[in-house]
């Protein structure tokens, strides 16, 4: 069907309702007899119509939950961060300090992602990581000089690693694009699967699937490597940072 793993997981999960197109769709590659998918897809219409004239229920599924699950299939993630370092490359520390008084929910989907990328960076499927991030989360004293020495120093300790690019956007750049509004993209080793861009607020966690979308988010991310510093630079500039504390 094309469904990429969000789109999947939030319907199997009841977090996403099942349109009457895709219910069309899945009759026909099911082979499913006429008058039986045309019955559910007058379901799925119905429910769509309750909907648009009542109150809509809370959610019952956190979309967070499923994201280390997405991690654990992807093959390239691709991140930009506004005020913290990657998920990814977080220790444990940081991220303790980081969410202090946050969602603990959140905060334990950030340790299983983590957890994610370190059991993957050395075995056969390692995830590819391209992570862009401004200046400011350099000198951002998480959790007390120490751990954010020790944590700088992880950044450069996996920087060296093939998979992975760290790129720094100084702030003398100024504005740049998706300024204030982080995000993770990710991408899958089967046709498939679709792309995913992964958001994250205050008060909610979304994915975002439209290819016009998706295409949007590409073009933000590539202008952000281009305004950001080299790997070396970024390396540098990090060394500097973890110098000083």
């Amino acid at each position: 069907m094309g469904f990429s793993s969000a789109k999947l997981s939030m319907m199997e999960n009841a977090m996403q309702p099942s349109a009457p197109v895709d219910i069309m769709a899945l009759g026909y590659v099911y082979k499913v007899p006429t008058p039986e998918w045309q019955f559910v897809m007058s379901q799925s219409q119905h429910a769509a119509d309750l909907r648009a004239t009542t109150r809509p229920e809370p959610e019952i599924f956190d979309p967070a939950e499923d994201f280390p699950h997405l991690v654990a299939d992807a093959t390239l993630l691709r991140t930009f961060t506004t005020d913290m370092v990657p998920s990814v490359f977080q220790l444990v520390g940081y991220t303790d300090a980081a969410r202090h008084g946050a969602d603990p929910v959140k905060a334990s989907v950030m340790a299983r992602v983590r957890e994610s990328w370190v059991s993957r960076s050395g075995g056969n499927d390692p995830l590819a990581v391209e992570a862009v991030f401004p200046e400011a989360v350099l000198h951002h004293v998480v959790g007390g000089p120490r751990l954010m020495k020790a944590q700088l120093l992880r950044l450069m300790e996996v920087s060296d690693q093939p998979n992975v690019s760290l790129r720094v956007v100084p702030r003398t750049a100024g504005a740049y694009p998706a300024m204030g509004c982080p995000f993770t993209w990710l991408s899958f080793p089967h046709r498939q699967h679709d792309d995913v861009v992964y958001l994250e607020t205050l008060s909610r966690c979304e994915y975002v699937e439209e290819p016009s979308k998706i295409e949007q988010v590409s073009q933000r991310f590539t202008a952000l490597q281009d305004l950001a510093l080299s790997d070396g630079e970024s390396m540098e500039l990090i060394a500097e940072a973890a110098a000083a504390l």
